[in-house]
């Protein structure tokens, strides 16, 4: 955006759900604010076909259209956004200075939301097929494996809601656990259970992803017996936790053992005027609500600090 001034009152890291809340708090509160978001405003939701447990909203809404409402909710109060990575910080006194791919911006508070992304599993073919087989989001590429047989990796929520996305699409779908329970929530597994075209393989891990010019097979583990076995399938749905987005971070916050941001009830992290919200933030539940409410406490705990 040309009108783009370089000092703002507040600067949110981060345009998802944490961030956008952030943004509605701090534009209210008459806070030259400026949201800087490396992809599309919205975060990993957007990708949420529908999201059901979020408050006023019976029939449910989708990801993307919930955290444009917020976009346009947080621009219409006056905050800016602008489309650039952040590529490191620096501390100067009070002063916080954002290097991004667009240039720095200078500010005293600053809102860490910038959250995480899919981890990977880290075995062979992983890297090699990514994109030929190998996905990491259900709602994107569910479509190309229509009636082809299909892996997902991972017993969470978020594996769990993938190959329940996938049953409309894939002609069978194996979830593959390293475990003989899933984490994922009671009614994500009741749904799973009932739908006739998804298969469990317990206590399994994938040592391998095969193919030739697409994934056609991967080689996998029982973690109880040793014993191994191939799985034909078309591609692999990787859904086994996520990585904090905090490695421009390095050298300047407090970390917990998972790379995530160490913050208090009000958000303040290690330096005095960095706040972190959302699923970056240590022990955070990584639900679109929890992350609304952190961003609404970091905005309200940066008013304070800018008029301590």
């Amino acid at each position: 955006m040309s009108n783009l001034q370089k000092e703002y009152d507040v600067i949110i890291v981060g345009g998802g759900p944490a961030g956008l809340s952030a943004g509605i708090y701090t534009a209210r509160a008459r806070l030259t604010s400026l949201l800087i978001e490396r992809g599309v405003v919205g975060g990993q939701i957007i990708n949420a076909e529908e999201v059901e447990n979020y408050p006023g909203f019976p029939e449910g809404i989708s990801g993307f259209d919930l955290t444009q409402s917020m976009h346009q909710q947080a621009t219409k109060f006056g905050l800016e956004t602008v489309n650039a990575e952040v590529t490191g910080i620096e501390i100067n006194g009070e002063q916080k200075v954002v290097k991004t791919t667009a240039g720095d911006f200078f500010t005293r508070a600053l809102v860490i939301v910038s959250g995480s992304e899919r981890q990977k599993l880290g075995i062979p073919g992983e890297a090699e097929f990514t994109g030929k087989g190998v996905s990491y989001c259900a709602t994107c590429d569910a479509a190309f494996f229509r009636e082809k047989p299909v892996a997902v990796v991972g017993g969470g929520n978020a594996a769990i809601t993938e190959a329940i996305e996938l049953t409309k699409f894939a002609s069978k779908i194996t979830v593959i656990h390293r475990r003989h329970e899933l984490r994922a929530t009671k009614i994500l597994q009741e749904r799973a259970f009932a739908k006739p075209n998804i298969e469990l393989l317990w206590d399994t891990v994938v040592e391998e992803i095969m193919g030739e010019a697409f994934v056609n097979r991967l080689r996998v583990r029982n973690v109880k017996t040793g014993q191994e076995s191939t799985l034909d399938v078309a591609g692999v749905f990787v859904s086994v936790g996520f990585k904090p987005n905090t490695d421009y971070l390095r050298g300047i916050l407090t970390f917990d053992a998972t790379g995530a941001i160490v913050a208090n009830d009000r958000m303040e992290t290690s330096v005095p005027g960095i706040f972190a919200a959302g699923d970056i933030r240590s022990n955070s539940i990584r639900q679109v609500i929890s992350a609304a409410g952190d961003g609404a406490t970091a905005a309200v705990n940066a008013e304070k600090y800018l008029s301590g």
